[in-house]
């Protein structure tokens, strides 16, 4: 018998790589498939399988090396709860010297190719047919053996990240789930967890609402991760708006007392015992809400949803969905009503209302479109994929549906609220109509930083330049010309006075760059005496914007902003009923009294015969709708089913449910 200790067959001189960490990472050229260099797909863009991994990423080599019978592909396909369970049964196995882990066997099986196990892990090579089985095996329940010792720092280190990850709420994610598509509070909370592995100390954290996408169950996990953080001698500044991570907090400072122009104040700061208490802090919302003085109530009378359903027109009967970890469920959500989407993280909300309904719906009504924001098709083509669903029942009593999400209104600086809710073609024209634009014989698109005619050239209406640094940071500077005014001399001449205002009011009269420098609360009022105008305006006002400018460059505004601008421009629209609104936590960034105004929105919508389907986790807006459907009962593997579906109230007596044991506390 020849042996060889340099990974090479002394017979054939076939050899295979030394086995290192490299081998397993699809990102170097050691380990990644040679076929699809890493992909997993054909193409960059593609979405076909790559035939040679089959979307496994490895080359063959690395996906033979198995521990406990698996390889690197099965073992990332699992959750980081299973993972946990798995690599903490693994440390068990190896601390006992089990033969499982400690045996190198043949497993040719007369193919003519030999696959070989150490410890669990197969290597694959040709061999003569004639080659003898060679192993050794200990016995069970011996010592740890020098074996663990190697595995025994990489095994812990393991399994206190996969901890980490779980303390934080992400215990359903899959290790393979790819960065691109997890949420914005998801990647926050990863970052979270490995700042908590570094173990660092004398560090300022700084976390913009971490609380984005937590169930209420998962919220005291995320609150004592803080605190571990806290512990270890850090300073950490959160910025939030739930009510269990302020109350839970060690010191408040409350800014305010509103928003935009009317904030910007620190209104009231110390633990949170002392300022509710201080009787003097009376100018402060946040402590209204917090004392009790303000809340948001439960309905007094709800919209009637027949239980069980009756079908008809009533419903949209969703059947058999099976996306992601759906477990084959059907769901009916009542038409007209405003319905509420709950469940712990990773329990399917996303999965039913946009892989399933919104997909599905999408296909129907706008089969070729490509738009983001109100519906978002996704693929090369423009078309949506396939949806896995066997029917969606009741279509026919829906004309549209729309994603009213939180992606921005527009991609440049030219975009602002009021170009978005149409208000700025009417102002365009109420320019043009004026005297001194009739004697030149200007038209309102004499009135556009967008189109030449009005515009300063010179910025072409931006206002400003943009200095190309290279390899640093793009540097704006005012321009030299307008100085910021986006329009030439002679179009800023034009001024337009509301008739209601007396002469000698007629001084606040207002050139076209005035206009887009007024707050939407100032607009409302000065346009008070034009109907289609002020309308608009009083929309933008009624969701809560009346501190932002009119000409409010779209890439400074929030996502919650964003969201409450599209809100606004549905409301503006003359006939939207039969619309199917979808929309992803849109309390995410508000304030309690925000959520307040975001409610009433909603609740337009659907008295004009819409029907509006919220995911959320907020329980004051739980509590207000008509219907929930709540998901579950835990993320991945364990979700994908409906635990339970009615009002709020019958929600709350549902013992199975998570979400019911919370909305038990709000609905006494």
């Amino acid at each position: 018998m020849s042996l060889s200790a340099k990974f090479t067959c002394p017979q054939d001189s076939f050899s295979f790589p030394e086995i290192e960490p490299r081998l397993f990472s699809f990102n170097s050229p050691y380990g990644a498939c040679q076929t699809c260099h890493g992909l997993g797909t054909e193409e960059i863009w593609s979405e076909k399988i790559c035939p040679a991994c089959l979307g496994k990423r490895l080359r063959e080599e690395s996906l033979n090396v198995l521990i406990d019978g698996k390889n690197i592909a099965s073992v990332v396909e699992f959750s980081i709860a299973h993972a946990h369970e798995f690599f903490g049964k693994l440390e068990a196995q190896l601390k006992e010297g089990g033969s499982k882990f400690e045996e190198l066997r043949d497993e040719g099986k007369g193919s003519g190719k030999r696959e070989f196990s150490r410890g669990g892990k197969a290597i694959r090579q040709p061999a003569e047919s004639g080659l003898k089985p060679l192993g050794f095996k200990q016995d069970s329940g011996q010592p740890a053996t020098g074996r663990y010792l190697v595995a025994e720092t990489p095994l812990r280190e393991i399994k206190n990240r996969l901890k980490f990850m779980i303390d934080v709420g992400l215990d359903y994610l899959t290790l393979e789930r790819r960065a691109g598509t997890l949420s914005g509070g998801e990647s926050q909370r990863i970052r979270l967890a490995s700042q908590i592995g570094s173990r660092l100390v004398g560090t300022l954290y700084i976390l913009d609402e971490p609380t984005i996408g937590l169930h209420q169950k998962d919220n005291a996990k995320l609150i004592k991760t803080l605190h571990e953080l806290r512990d270890l001698g850090n300073t950490i500044i959160v910025v939030e708006h739930d009510e269990e991570t302020i109350r839970k907090s060690d010191y408040l400072v409350d800014i305010g007392p509103g928003a935009g122009v009317h904030g910007g104040k620190i209104i009231a700061q110390g633990t949170i015992p002392e300022i509710i208490k201080d009787v003097k802090k009376n100018n402060s919302l946040t402590l209204d809400y917090l004392r009790g003085h303000q809340f948001i109530e439960v309905p007094k009378e709800r919209r009637k949803v027949a239980n069980p359903p009756a079908g008809g027109h009533d419903f949209l009967k969703v059947k058999g969905a099976t996306a992601n970890n759906l477990q084959n469920i059907n769901v009916d959500v009542p038409l007209r009503r405003l319905t509420a989407v709950t469940g712990v993280s990773g329990s399917g909300k996303s999965s039913l209302v946009y892989d399933v309904i919104f997909k599905t719906l999408a296909n129907k009504f706008n089969p070729d479109a490509r738009y983001r924001g109100v519906g978002t098709p996704t693929g090369a083509s423009g078309r949506h994929r396939p949806t896995s669903v066997n029917a969606i029942l009741g279509t026919e009593y829906i004309n549209r549906v729309i994603n009213i999400d939180q992606s921005p209104i527009g991609r440049t600086p030219r975009s602002n609220p009021a170009t978005y809710v149409g208000a700025w073609t009417f102002v365009r024209e109420l320019f043009a109509s004026t005297e001194d634009a009739r004697v030149r014989g200007w038209k309102p698109g004499r009135f556009s930083f967008n189109v030449p005619g009005g515009r300063c050239e010179n910025c072409e209406g931006h206002g400003y330049i943009a200095i190309e640094m290279h390899f640093l940071p793009t540097v704006y500077v005012e321009c030299e010309v307008c100085k910021g005014k986006r329009f030439d001399r002679e179009t800023l001449e034009v001024e337009y006075s509301p008739s209601h205002l007396s002469s000698k009011d007629r001084s606040a009269s207002k050139n076209i760059y005035d206009i887009l420098k007024l707050t939407i609360e100032e607009a409302v009022k000065f346009f008070k005496d034009i109907p289609h105008l002020h309308d608009r305006l009083s929309i933008l006002e009624d969701v809560g914007l009346g501190y932002l400018e009119l000409g409010q460059s779209a890439t400074t505004l929030s996502g919650g902003e964003a969201q409450r601008i599209k809100l606004s421009a549905e409301l503006g629209k003359r006939d939207t009923r039969r619309t199917l609104y979808l929309l992803d936590e849109p309390t995410t960034g508000l304030h309690f009294a925000d959520v307040d105004n975001l409610l009433k929105v909603l609740q337009r919508l659907v008295e004009r015969g819409n029907t509006v389907v919220v995911i959320e986790h907020n329980l004051d807006v739980i509590k207000t709708a008509d219907w929930v459907i709540d998901l579950g009962p835990e993320g991945g593997d364990k979700g994908g089913r409906v635990v339970a579906a009615g009002t709020p109230e019958e929600i709350s007596r549902k013992k199975e449910s998570f979400t019911g044991e919370y909305l038990r506390r709000v609905l006494k």
